[in-house]
């Protein structure tokens, strides 16, 4: 198995998905105390998943409510159009997936012109072969651990061997690449994704739902990863 993230920093994002809406520059601003290290923004269109989220605007009110990064993961159809919005609106860094992208190494492009870091993200049944000629051109990959489109669901391990595949593969090629893992993360599975050579993890549920709040819930995960 590979290491918890050789020499890469262990960190823990929020999703948004669980905040309350009708306060979300609040909740930004309560992420950043509690020890977020970014703040990961789902954004749906409600084709590409069968979902609505947040739009550029809502994040870019957000951004003056805190300092730390905020990342894109765009589940849309047609993420050409709205990288450009939500690098306009504060993300510094933006995920497109594999299965919405027509040329993704031109889209993965034009992000880096834009003058943000660029991610690409794969859904449990897409395999790693769709990125190996574009690696070069990544900060980040995301791998769901659950099919995306709600929050809550039940942690895949069956995607841990991926995590595996893509941690020793990138070693290989001398890149320094994170490697992001959202779904089902809590208490219980993060080891396990550490384990695999995740570095960087979303949750939501279980930073939100947290008996003892999302301090509590930030430091435990953090403990739980780098004492893996």
């Amino acid at each position: 198995m590979a290491s918890n993230s050789d020499a890469l920093s262990i960190e823990i994002c929020p999703s948004i998905l669980p905040a309350d809406f009708s306060r979300l520059g609040e909740e930004v601003k309560m992420l950043e105390d509690s020890g977020a290290d970014r703040i990961h923004w789902d954004v749906m269109d409600g084709n590409f998943v069968p979902n609505l989220t947040v739009g550029p605007d809502v994040v870019a009110s957000c951004r003056k409510c805190v300092t730390i990064p905020f990342e894109a993961h765009l589940m849309v159809e047609d993420p050409d159009l709205l990288a450009p919005l939500y690098v306009e609106a504060g993300c510094d860094l933006i995920m497109v997936h594999v299965e919405s992208v027509r040329h993704l190494d031109r889209t993965l492009n034009e992000i880096l012109k834009l003058g943000a870091k660029a991610g690409v993200t794969l859904n449990p049944s897409t395999p790693l072969e769709t990125i190996e000629n574009v690696i070069h051109l990544v900060d980040q990959v995301l791998i769901m651990s659950v099919n995306p489109g709600f929050g809550g669901q039940k942690y895949l391990a069956s995607q841990e061997p991926k995590i595996t595949k893509l941690r020793n593969s990138i070693a290989e090629q001398g890149h320094a690449i994170d490697i992001e893992i959202d779904g089902g993360i809590n208490e219980g599975t993060i080891s396990q994704a550490t384990s695999a050579g995740a570095n960087i993890f979303v949750a939501g549920s279980a930073i939100f739902n947290h008996p003892e709040g999302p301090a509590s819930a930030i430091s435990a995960l953090r403990e739980i990863a780098v004492n893996t």
